[in-house]
C-alpha cells in the first residue's frame, strides 16, 4: 500500500494570504466594480483587466504578463491590458469573481490553466465556472515529462517495475496539475510516496537534486531547461511524456518531445498490452484538459462576438508572428496558440467526463492522498 502523504509546514502562508488580500484591497475601481453586460456590436472598452486567479510569478502568471503587450498591439483599437492577480483556492476563488462580476463586455477576461480545470472537472461544490458553456479566446497548450533521479537506481522504465529504492514525488497539491502524474502512477501501478506542499515545480524539483524525492514531472519548457542538463551530467533519467490528444482523441506522442514514449506506451511495455478501464479512463480525462490547451484566456457565456472576434484575429496574427514566437519559446514551451473559435469544440470536449471516471478520482484522492473533495 502507498504510505500516507506527508505534508510540508508552510511557514509562509500568513504572508500569502496577507499578500492576497493586500492585492485584493489595492485592485483598480475599475476591475473590482465587475464587467458590465453588452449587446452584439458592442465594441471591447479601452482598458481590459486580465484577471489571473494564481499569485505573481507562477508559471500562469509569467504567461499572462507574456502575453499583454502583444496583445495590446495585435487586438483590434489597441486596448490596454492590465494584469490583476487575484490568487485563492486553486484558483477557484479569482474565476469564482469573474464569473459572477466578470460581465461579457469584455472589460475582465480570465487568464486559465490546467489546475483551474481541473477543479471543475472534479466537481468542487465551491466551483460555479463552467467551461463547457464559457468561450474560449486564445489557448496555449503544453506537455510535461515524467523523470527519475540516477540515484534512485531507475535506468529505464523496466525498472519501475521493481524500483532498487522506494519512489518518492514532491508536489504543489493533490488536486492540480499534480493530479496529472499521480493519475499516471495509479494507471501503471508505481507505488509513490508522496509529499505535497512545494510552492512550485521549480523547488520539487531541487528536492530531486538534493535526494529528497527520486520521482518527478516538468513541464516541456522547465524540462528542457532545467532537467536536460542534469540528464547530460548523468542525474536524471527522463522515462515518459503524457502525450498529446489528437484530433480523434487518441493519446499520441508529444512533437516537442518526439523520443519519449508516452504514459500509454510505458503501460503496453510493462503490461503487454494497452491501457483500458477506469485508471485509464480518468488519466485520460485529465490529461486532454490539463495540456493540449492548458493557458488560455475566456469569456463569459454570453459575451458577444463583436467582443470576441478581435481575440480570434489577434490569435491568428501572433500565430504567424516570427517575433512573438522566437521571445515566447521558453514561456510558450515551443507549443502553439490557438484562435478559440478554432479549437472551441475541441476544448469542450476535453471538459466531459464520465461520473465512472470522477468518482474513481475522487475515491483515489480520498483513500491514498487523504484529500476528501465536498462535490456539487
Amino acid at each position: 500500500m502507498m504510505s500516507r502523504p506527508k505534508r510540508l509546514l508552510r511557514p509562509l502562508a500568513a504572508m500569502a494570504l496577507v499578500g492576497s488580500l493586500l492585492v485584493s484591497g489595492c485592485a483598480s475601481p475599475e476591475s473590482r466594480s465587475g464587467g458590465g453586460k453588452a449587446e452584439e456590436g458592442a465594441k471591447l472598452p479601452d482598458r481590459v483587466t486580465l484577471v489571473i486567479p494564481y499569485g505573481e510569478g507562477g508559471g500562469t502568471d509569467t504567461w499572462a504578463r507574456f502575453m499583454a503587450p502583444y496583445l495590446q498591439k495585435t487586438v483590434d483599437g489597441q486596448p490596454t491590458f492590465i494584469p490583476e492577480n487575484r490568487p485563492g483556492g486553486e484558483s477557484i476563488t479569482g474565476s469564482n469573481q469573474f464569473v459572477e462580476s466578470g460581465g461579457t463586455n469584455g472589460a475582465q477576461v480570465l487568464v486559465t490553466s490546467g489546475t483551474t480545470y481541473f477543479q471543475s472537472l472534479l466537481g468542487r461544490k465551491e466551483v460555479k465556472f463552467d467551461f463547457a458553456k464559457m468561450r474560449p479566446l486564445i489557448l496555449n497548450g503544453t506537455g510535461g515529462v515524467i523523470y527519475a533521479s540516477k540515484a534512485a537506481g531507475i535506468n529505464s522504465v523496466q525498472d519501475l517495475k521493481n524500483p532498487p529504492k522506494p519512489l518518492k514525488y514532491g508536489g504543489i497539491s493533490a488536486t492540480g496539475l499534480d493530479l496529472s502524474a499521480l493519475l499516471a502512477f495509479d494507471l501503471l501501478g508505481l507505488d509513490v510516496d508522496a509529499t505535497f506542499g512545494f510552492e512550485g515545480r521549480g523547488p520539487a524539483r531541487l528536492a530531486v537534486e538534493r535526494g529528497e524525492v527520486n520521482i518527478d514531472y516538468q513541464t516541456t519548457s522547465a524540462y528542457k531547461t532545467e532537467v536536460v542538463p542534469m540528464v547530460d551530467k548523468k542525474q536524471a533519467v527522463p522515462l515518459m511524456s503524457f502525450g498529446m490528444i489528437n484530433e480523434k482523441g487518441e493519446v499520441v506522442r508529444d512533437p516537442n518531445l518526439p523520443d519519449l514514449p508516452t504514459v500509454e506506451e510505458v503501460y503496453q511495455q510493462l503490461n503487454g498490452k494497452a491501457p483500458s478501464g477506469e485508471a485509464y479512463d480518468a488519466y485520460k480525462a485529465f490529461l486532454a484538459a490539463g495540456f493540449p490547451y492548458q493557458k488560455g484566456i475566456w469569456v463569459n457565456e454570453e459575451t458577444p462576438d463583436s467582443i470576441t472576434t478581435p481575440f480570434y484575429a489577434a490569435a491568428q496574427k501572433l500565430v504567424d508572428d516570427s517575433d512573438f514566437n522566437a521571445k515566447g519559446e521558453k514561456v510558450l514551451g515551443g507549443y502553439p496558440i490557438y484562435p478559440g473559435d478554432k479549437v472551441a469544440d475541441q476544448v469542450r470536449q476535453s471538459f466531459s467526463i464520465s461520473d465512472a471516471a470522477r468518482k474513481y478520482v475522487l475515491d483515489l484522492l480520498a483513500t491514498k492522498y487523504e484529500t476528501k473533495i465536498e462535490t456539487k
